[in-house]
């Protein structure tokens, strides 16, 4: 469980993951020791597992992104662990997601261009022994709630 400054540390790092401590200290009405203590102590119970960049995807030539919804047989333990590790290996994956419904997972992914996008689902899904489906959805947008 959290309680009120723990929630309101955890808002303020997901709005911003650098942020300094005398301005989270600020932000969440704490001193700035109790700030410290707090901050570690939510790493350690593993609450806060990691920071990241936010990236502008097209700033870096990934400027297509789509969500590939994969259907894998069988849907064993043998075949799923070894193909999400696979997906995650792919530089163009940036999230996976194990679902239930009609797929198995859903990939986000991001990519050059259209072509790009072509080659990833032909080359590296489709001629997977496992996938016995692929459907692919462009994104328009994609906005992260913080």
């Amino acid at each position: 469980m959290l309680d009120s400054i723990d929630e309101a540390i955890v808002r303020e790092l997901r709005k911003d993951a650098r942020l300094q401590n005398k301005d989270l200290a600020e932000r969440v009405n704490v001193a700035q020791s109790t700030a410290v203590v707090r901050h570690r102590a939510l790493r350690e119970r593993g609450v806060i597992t990691g920071y990241h960049a936010e990236v502008d995807l097209g700033a870096v030539g990934r400027h297509v992104q789509a969500m590939l919804a994969v259907k894998i047989r069988p849907h064993t333990k043998e075949i799923v662990d070894p193909f999400m590790a696979y997906v995650l290996s792919l530089p163009e994956t940036l999230a996976l997601s194990h679902v239930t419904g009609p797929e198995d997972f859903l990939v986000h992914v991001a990519v050059s261009d259209v072509g790009h996008l072509q080659r990833l689902v032909l080359d590296k899904f489709t001629s997977r022994r496992e996938v016995t489906e692929v459907h692919t959805n462009l994104l328009f947008s994609h906005v992260r709630k913080h």
